[in-house]
Order: C-alpha cells, then sequence, then structure tokens
C-alpha cells in the first residue's frame, strides 16, 4: 500500500476499475514515480481505467476525497509533467484505453482512446491510404493523450504541423467528473468557445483526456531524402532560410550538430562523417514523383552553394530509414558522453537561428559542460541537451545557470520555451517571463474555473 493511501481508497478504486487495475506496493509506485526526465515524486497509488465511464468514477471519488490526479500515459514526457512531484495523489494511467474506435475513410478522421500509441495508430491509418503526420521523436511509445496534452510535434512539423493541427474533438473528464465531448467531423465549426484547442497544450490541469477524434490527410506517395554534410555549424543554420527563401517546403529540415553526430556514430555505425560540425537532413514529400525528385535535387544545390561539403539523397528506403534511424536515435546515444543529459526544446524565428544557435555554443564554452544541438530547425525548433553528471554538486549547479540561459537566448530574439515538450515542473520558473502577467493570470482564472479543488496534476506549470 502506498505511504498515506488508506485501505478503503484502494477497496474504493478497485471497486471501480478492478483489483487489477490498482497499483499500491512500493514496487509498482516506484515504476511510475518518473517520467523522462530526472525528476522523481511517488504517488500514493495508480489506477489504469479502461473506459471513459470508469475515469469519471475515479475523478468524482479523488475530488470528494480532496487527492490529486496526475495523469499520464507512457511517461515519456521531458518536462516532468506526469511526475507526482509532492509525493502524494493518484496517477491515472492510461495505457489500458488503447483501442482505435473507428477509422472513417470518407470523412478522412480517426477516433482514438488516450492510450493508443502514436506509431500503431499512424500504421494503421496507413493501410487505409491515409496519414496521420504529427511524429515526435517518441513516436513508438509516446500515446496520443499525451501527444495532446504537449502539443507535440516532430520533424514533420515544418510542413504539416503539430498534434493541436489535427484535432477535431475530445472526450474529456472535468474535474468534478462529468464528462465533456467536444468538436467533432464537420470540417467548419465555429459554435461557440474552441474548448478542443484549450485543452490541446494544458498538460492535464484543466481534465483528463481519454478519446481524441483526429484529422487524417491523404498519404503522401513519394518521398525523399537527403543529408548534407557541413565544416560549418553556422553555414547549416543559415541554409535553412536559404531553402525557405526559394519557395521550398520540405516535409522535415533537421539539424544535428557534430557531438550528437560523433555519439550517434559511436552508437550505431552508420557511417556518417564526424569531423563535421553540423549535418542537416532534409526530406520532400508529395503525390507528383518528379515534383519530389526537383524539390530535392533544389535543396540540393542550395546546401552546396550554402557551403555543405557533400550531399548524399537516400537512393533506397533502406537508406532513408538509415537517416532517420540516426536522427530519432540522437536522444539515447547522449548517454555515451555524459550519464545525464537536460533536454530543452526552444523555438525562436527562424531568421535567428544562427544567432542563438552561436549564443548556445558561447554558453557551452562558458560553462564548460558539452551542449549538444539539434532539432527542427525547418520549424526553428531546437533542442539544445545540456550533457552532465548529476551526482556532480559542481556540474549540477552549473546546468541550473546554462538552462536559465538557454530560455534567455530564445526570449530575447522574441522566441518561446517550449515547441512541444510543455512547460510542467522543469520550466515552471519561466513561465511569467516568457508569457507576461496577464497571460498568466487569464490561465490561472481559467485553471481555478475548471479545477477549483486544484486537484488536477497540482504544481505543473503554475507556481502553487
Amino acid at each position: 500500500m502506498g505511504v498515506g493511501m488508506a485501505n478503503r481508497m484502494i477497496e474504493e478504486l478497485a471497486k471501480i476499475v478492478g483489483e487489477d487495475g490498482v497499483l499500491s506496493t512500493p514496487e509498482d509506485l516506484a515504476v511510475y514515480s518518473y517520467d523522462g526526465t530526472f525528476a522523481e515524486g511517488t504517488p500514493q497509488a495508480v489506477v489504469l481505467p479502461k473506459t471513459t465511464g470508469q475515469t469519471s468514477a475515479v475523478v468524482k471519488l479523488a475530488a470528494e476525497a480532496r487527492i490529486p490526479l496526475i495523469p499520464r500515459g507512457m511517461g515519456s514526457g521531458l518536462a516532468a509533467g506526469s511526475v507526482p512531484i509532492s509525493n502524494e495523489g493518484i496517477v491515472v494511467c492510461f495505457t489500458r484505453m488503447n483501442r482505435i474506435l473507428e477509422i472513417d475513410t470518407v470523412n478522412t478522421t480517426v477516433r482514438a482512446e488516450a492510450g493508443v500509441i502514436t506509431a500503431i495508430l499512424q500504421s494503421e491509418v496507413e493501410k487505409e491510404g491515409l496519414f496521420y503526420p504529427p511524429d515526435p521523436s517518441s513516436i513508438r511509445h509516446s500515446t496520443i493523450g499525451g501527444n495532446i496534452a504537449c502539443n507535440a510535434g516532430g520533424p514533420r512539423c515544418l510542413k504539416y504541423g503539430v498534434t493541436g493541427n489535427y484535432i477535431l474533438g475530445l472526450t474529456v473528464v472535468l474535474s468534478d467528473g462529468r464528462i465533456l465531448k467536444t468538436g467533432g467531423k464537420p470540417i467548419k465549426d465555429v459554435t461557440g468557445y474552441n474548448l478542443t484547442s484549450l485543452f490541446a497544450s494544458s498538460e492535464g490541469t484543466l481534465g483528463l483526456i481519454t478519446e481524441a477524434l483526429l484529422r487524417l490527410v491523404a498519404r503522401p506517395l513519394h518521398v525523399k531524402t537527403a543529408l548534407a554534410d557541413f565544416d560549418s555549424l553556422a553555414n547549416a543554420s543559415r541554409t535553412v532560410n536559404a531553402i525557405l527563401a526559394e519557395g521550398i517546403v520540405p516535409a522535415t529540415l533537421e539539424l544535428v550538430d557534430q557531438t550528437a553526430i560523433v555519439c550517434i556514430e559511436e552508437a550505431m555505425h552508420l557511417g556518417l562523417a564526424t569531423d563535421v560540425e553540423a549535418v542537416l537532413i532534409i526530406e520532400t514529400d508529395g503525390s507528383d514523383e518528379s515534383a519530389v525528385f526537383r524539390e530535392i535535387e533544389a535543396v540540393g544545390r542550395i546546401c552546396r552553394e550554402s557551403g555543405a561539403r557533400t550531399v548524399k539523397v537516400a537512393d533506397t528506403e533502406e537508406e532513408r530509414n538509415g537517416l532517420w534511424k540516426a536522427r530519432r536515435s540522437v536522444g539515447s546515444s547522449l548517454a555515451r558522453k555524459a550519464p545525464n543529459k537536460l533536454g530543452e526544446d526552444i523555438t525562436v524565428p527562424r531568421s535567428a537561428i544562427p544567432a542563438v544557435v552561436e549564443r548556445l555554443r558561447e554558453i557551452s564554452s562558458q560553462h564548460g559542460l558539452p551542449i549538444a544541438i539539434f532539432g527542427h530547425a525547418g520549424d526553428g525548433n531546437l533542442h539544445p541537451n545540456i550533457l552532465f553528471d548529476k551526482r556532480n554538486p559542481e556540474q549540477w549547479a552549473k546546468v541550473k545557470l546554462m538552462m536559465g540561459e538557454v530560455f534567455e537566448a530564445a526570449l530575447s530574439v522574441g522566441g518561446t520555451l517550449s515547441g512541444e515538450h510543455g512547460v510542467g515542473v522543469l520550466k515552471r520558473p519561466y513561465f511569467e517571463k516568457a508569457l507576461g502577467p496577464v497571460s498568466v493570470d487569464v490561465q490561472r482564472r481559467i485553471k481555478q474555473s475548471l479545477d477549483p479543488l486544484n486537484i488536477l496534476n497540482p504544481g505543473k506549470m503554475f507556481e502553487d
């Protein structure tokens, strides 16, 4: 039994979700005490509902007892958003709500429960010739509900947009247990406030998302992918804007710096050049094969004109998969450089990318800790990862200073704290500086209106 959670409460939860749907042993609780960050906090119990009705009943029980609820998918978050930081409350984990309820090929929509793995949903709709574009790096283990809660992005955001651009409707359990349904299949709907968008990016602080109706598009028939090596990170950064300035909008335009390249190559032996300062991974797609080919040829020309040492276009699907295997392995590969990393996702105007990249390198040099820089450069979403050893107090003190300087670098050019990871706990101290007191006050009022008892993911986003 979790610390402080009475046997009676465990029994009541078991009546709702079944005995196998309640976890309370120290060993079980430890599994739900962390996410993709180094933050930790142990819940008093974990419940795994199978339906929206069960979720509603759990929320009503918790509201009556004033017990905090912390929603969770697969725990892949990078802002400590699903960590029970106060060492209390009930984690509501949606991994058992993992059904795809409907694929509507006429209206090009999919209805899915919150616990569906993103890659599985993509695979299923592609069997019908349809396409769900959002593709976070955690695609193989993150859930649709978590993607919505953080408004997740990914490499394809440049052309296709983030998760929020594909949400047509939601089923949400409110803080008093009522079930709210928003949106629907009509393409145009401006009836009342846009409550669907309100819950995207809300990080579980306004309601518990249990189902989603998502928009699909036609699956692109042709794809071409290129890798460009640059001796200069500054030239690679400037090339991003050069490509877009010619009216080309690639599906993806990814930047990876030398620190990350070396770690990837040491881990995976993919044949990447490790003596370059940066690479760009660029992908074009569409229904017209000749148009896709012309675009990748133009991209190659621009890269060479902008200082690329070499440009290689993948000739086979195996080669293309190898390039994406490299990109999606950046995070895990960095463990070869240091045991811990603080992975951020600042977003800046594209015109400011070269200056911000240079500032990040200065911050690394000044404090003597590596910063690996990679990310979705096409939409200005950079992922500076500070590499360190948390067991070393001196390094940990430096990291906290560096984190503030990284955020300041973004804010100073009109950027923001997060493009896809959310605020959670780690960015909470910088929230008001990024948005201003009026915006934060308005958001607090919305939170108080929908969650007057402050039981939904308390301590996240806002300073309590």
